[in-house]
């Protein structure tokens, strides 16, 4: 008995035996802070008012916006791949833990063969488990054997951890996919309200043609009027013709920019556009988007779900290593059998006809042409690889981080900028329009300053939709707007 229990004390340390190096997260390759960050809401958060813990629905305050981004979340098919491949994955990891465990399982089975009398085979046949030999020149005879039972073949004892390392792999993988699932979807939200902020630059563009259009006609109205009374010339008649031409070749370029983004936004949300969302805001409009937090450490990076899943993959390499490693020792199989068996299906379960079988083998290896070196040294490498790409999220993440944060402040003084300009060639406009039916100046001041102030307004619409871009890009380069219900997989 104390040598039995010896026995299993040394088996069940021998199966707790690991040969996957200790992980140790690489270090970052970047500064410990983001660069200076001008911006009024840059201010340092209160403590739980990260980037990364702040749900989607608090930034997108804009009612059209967030029941759009719910449909893209409920209908995007990327985001469903995304989500498919993470069960895929943990059904593989699945698999891989099976590995751990034998396959029992019941059998039956049923011989009836007939032998010649001359064979000289033992009855059954060879392997059938009877001994008796068949005499030469005797009678010829049927021999039946019927068994039923449960065991399990080829099951490989653990006992250096390869299994448990090739687990950990997969189990690893399912968490990297995992992470990717929410990256996609963070990248998902941002995306539409990127499409959906260009669908509002379009409609303003579009409704500023359309009034500039408008312009133009009562210009090019008026001009022809003061020819037809020759107190202008025909230059200044072709000249407000040359601006209505314009006007109308803009307002075409902006009707076909608005239909395409708009499928773009349609691709994105996995379905048409609904007609009964919330109505649209200004794209000029204050608080569109809510204040974001940028007085943060980098170590924020680490929650970002990029990151993570390429952490979650050099934490696979380095469990592939343990198996790499483990495939130098022994490796013991073992296949049992417990049942009956009879040489008469009616006396299967009868008394005395138990059987049971146990066959153990190891199998040491001794030469394999370099395989197994080979192996190791790939999984050396591979994880070295991993490690560099972990390293490229980081910096990656980093710079993506720095640019929005750098861009943030420069983008609200260039609007600033951009409306005051829009305000002095607005007032230009007026007072050359006014010299020109005045009959003080020609029409070429007032076709310059008409094209400033429609050049300025188009440019406060552009820079008003960059800023805006940029808030979502700094939200999801943070980490942000991953917080949301589960996708479903049908």
């Amino acid at each position: 008995m104390k040598r039995r229990l010896f026995i299993s004390l040394a088996l069940l340390a021998l199966s707790a035996c690991s040969f996957i190096p200790h992980y140790h997260r690489p270090q970052s390759p970047v500064p410990d802070r983001w660069p200076v960050d001008t911006a009024p809401s840059a201010a340092t958060p209160a403590p739980g008012s990260s980037a990364d813990q702040i749900g989607w629905q608090d930034v997108f305050t804009d009612p059209r916006l967030q029941r759009l981004v719910e449909i893209a979340l409920e209908n995007n098919r990327n985001l469903r791949i995304a989500v498919l491949n993470v069960a895929a994955s943990e059904a593989q990891f699945r698999v891989e833990r099976g590995n751990l465990f034998p396959a029992i399982s019941a059998t039956g089975s049923g011989l009836a063969e007939r032998l010649p009398g001359s064979s000289g085979l033992p009855l059954g046949g060879v392997g059938s488990g009877a001994s008796t030999p068949q005499p030469t020149g005797g009678t010829a005879s049927t021999f039946h054997y019927y068994s039923a039972g449960i065991g399990f073949t080829n099951y490989e004892l653990d006992l250096f951890g390869r299994q448990r390392s090739l687990t950990t792999e997969a189990f690893e993988q399912y968490l990297a996919q995992a992470e990717a699932r929410r990256s996609t979807q963070i990248s998902l939200v941002a995306e539409v309200a990127t499409d959906y902020f260009a669908v509002l630059a379009d409609q303003a563009l579009l409704k500023l043609t359309k009034e500039t259009l408008e312009s133009e006609t009562e210009s090019y109205e008026l001009t022809r009027a003061m020819y037809d009374r020759d107190t202008t010339t025909l230059l200044s008649l072709r000249q407000a013709e040359s601006a209505l031409d314009a006007a109308r070749a803009s307002l075409a370029q902006y009707q076909r920019q608005l239909e395409q983004d708009t499928h773009a936004l349609t691709l994105v949300l996995g379905q048409g556009i609904p007609a009964d969302l919330p109505p649209a805001m200004d794209i000029n409009t204050e608080g569109l988007l809510a204040a974001i937090p940028g007085g943060l450490p980098s170590d924020l990076l680490t929650h970002r779900p990029d990151i993570l899943s390429a952490e979650h993959n050099l934490r696979a390499a380095n469990a592939n290593i343990g198996a790499a490693r483990a495939a130098f020792l022994p490796s013991i199989q073992l296949t049992a059998f417990g049942g009956t068996a009879s040489n008469r299906l009616n006396g299967l379960f009868r008394g005395g006809s138990g059987t049971w079988s146990f066959a153990p083998s190891i199998t040491l290896p001794i030469f394999a042409g370099g395989q197994n070196v080979a192996n190791l040294d790939l999984a050396h490498i591979e994880k070295n690889v991993t490690i560099a790409q972990y390293e490229l999220a980081i910096q990656t993440a980093f710079r993506e981080v720095s640019d929005a944060l750098s861009a943030r402040g420069t983008y609200l003084d260039q609007r600033q900028a951009q409306e005051a300009l829009v305000a002095a060639d607005t007032e230009a406009y007026r007072l050359a329009e006014m010299r020109f039916r005045s009959g003080v100046d020609s029409y070429l001041s007032t076709l310059d300053a008409q094209r400033s102030l429609y050049a300025a307004a188009q440019g406060l619409v552009t820079v008003r939709q960059a800023e805006l871009a940029n808030q979502v890009t700094l939200y999801k380069a943070l980490g942000g707007g991953w917080q949301q219900q589960t996708v479903s997989t049908q």
